[in-house]
């Protein structure tokens, strides 16, 4: 996701796209446990996008705006 697009979402838009995120990289690391898992850079994406979604997340709820 890009972060305008995610700047533009309110906080609980945020939090269910989080936990939709969350679940995602649960699967994706039990695919890769019994692997069943091709393409790995599914798990580092997803995980960016949680790290991204954070932010924007803390950012909010402390006021501060970003670039």
């Amino acid at each position: 996701m890009k972060v305008d697009e995610l700047r533009k979402m309110s906080i609980s838009e945020l939090n269910t796209e989080l936990i939709s995120l969350l679940k995602v990289q649960f699967g994706l690391r039990m695919q890769k446990a019994t692997q069943q898992l091709t393409n790995t850079q599914q798990i580092s994406k997803v995980k960016k996008d949680v790290a991204r979604i954070k932010t924007i997340i803390s950012e909010k709820l402390n006021g501060q705006h970003g670039k």
